[in-house]
């Protein structure tokens, strides 16, 4: 059976600033140039994709980007990603392998919301992880990265406090 250090070894994942473990697994070559424009500034990549690696009791801290970010599981435990949009309502989608279970094995995060992820706490075994994907389109770039304010989203969401609380 595959353990997070695994994966972590084979995979040479490091530490994320947001919690858990990824590596860089691809940046385009090809760029487009956001020079003027208000929400990127410069230029970006096409495209970014990383591999990460979340094991029970990390959290990918809340924050967001102002590209749409795609999910792809691959191997572990099942994945909450819990998102936070500008407007509207919040919204959560759970990656894994299981459809009967409401899991999905893809879905994606819109540009400009808050987001996180967690392992669900039913899946409680203390050696549990979940290895996903991230492709980010335009680019990914540590410039258009912001951790939310956890008092800011309670004071908007305040019937989600808990797992932003969780999640800040």
């Amino acid at each position: 059976m595959r353990t997070a250090e695994f994966w972590i070894e084979r995979l040479r994942l490091e530490r994320h600033p947001e919690g858990g473990w990824y590596r860089e697994t691809y940046r385009s070559e090809g760029e487009y140039n956001f020079s003027g424009a208000t929400t990127f500034g410069s230029v970006r990549s096409y495209a970014t994709s990383i591999y990460y690696l979340l094991q029970q009791g990390d959290r990918s801290r809340l924050h967001r980007i102002h590209s749409d970010e795609q999910w792809y599981f691959h191997a572990g435990s099942p994945l909450d990603v819990h998102g936070f949009p500008e407007t509207g309502e919040p919204s959560r989608f759970t990656l894994g392998d299981n459809p009967d279970a409401g899991q999905t094995l893809h879905s994606w995060v819109p540009a400009g919301s808050y987001f996180g992820a967690c392992l669900p706490e039913q899946s409680g075994a203390p050696d549990a992880y979940a290895l996903v994907s991230c492709v980010v389109a335009p680019g990914f770039d540590f410039r258009d990265f912001t951790f939310a304010d956890q008092a800011t989203l309670v004071a908007r969401f305040p019937a989600h406090a808990r797992i932003i609380e969780k999640l800040g």
